[in-house]
């Protein structure tokens, strides 16, 4: 918030933002409940852990990171997966269904690839969700070599960049309104990704920069 005003030209600190947010009742939004989505109850093979929980990356495609978590509708559960690029924490594949399939994830890693068409040797970390297991996600990522990373048994820190990811889009989207149809809902997270998370949406880890604009300061 203060550094949306300063970018207007207000200039102001973080404990006066803070005030005026509790004399006017502006709130955060807290995370709710959790449910789980990852299926780890298979026998696919488990890779090792590559990341090791650092996040950081020096220039794009060569981090990964994927994950699904849900959103309640009227109609019921809508699942959505995404992929960030760890370098700029920006939203480069996603998806939506209404079930928790391998073809969910698969999409999403589809449209990563043709947009950024990574080179060979760039880490893919997820969690060891059948999804991410299965023959053919792990086929596609071995024909565009892809070194496969994936998180401890149960541990959400493993791939906490992704987690603060759909922490954020809960905060700010998902949870402000009800949502009465699976179209609205995934007509508002198309909006909320390419409108403002990826272009405009600002983070401490970049500098107060969106992912967009961090991308071409580094270009």
């Amino acid at each position: 918030m203060t550094e949306e005003l300063k970018e207007v030209g207000i200039d102001v600190g973080h404990r006066r933002v803070g005030r005026l947010m509790r004399e006017n009742g502006i709130t955060v939004e807290r995370t709710r409940k959790f449910k789980a989505t990852t299926d780890s109850d298979h026998t696919f093979n488990i890779a090792p852990n590559l990341l090791d929980r650092d996040f950081r990356a020096t220039e794009p495609n060569q981090k990964w990171a994927g994950d699904i978590s849900y959103i309640w509708t009227r109609e019921g559960w809508l699942y959505l997966a995404v992929i960030l690029d760890l370098h700029s924490r920006r939203v480069i594949g996603w998806a939506v269904s209404n079930r928790m399939k391998r073809d969910l994830a698969i999409r999403a890693l589809k449209m990563a690839i043709a947009f950024r068409a990574p080179p060979k040797g760039c880490i893919h970390h997820t969690d060891r969700g059948s999804q991410y297991c299965s023959h053919d996600y792990q086929k596609i990522l071995r024909e565009h070599g892809f070194q496969v990373s994936m998180s401890g048994k149960g541990n959400c820190y493993d791939n906490a960049a992704v987690e603060t990811f759909f922490k954020t889009i809960k905060a700010e989207l998902i949870w402000r309104r009800p949502w009465v149809t699976r179209r609205q809902a995934e007509m508002a997270i198309f909006e909320y990704i390419n409108g403002f998370y990826n272009p405009r949406r600002r983070h401490s880890a970049l500098g107060w920069k969106s992912p967009v604009a961090f991308e071409r300061k580094v270009a």
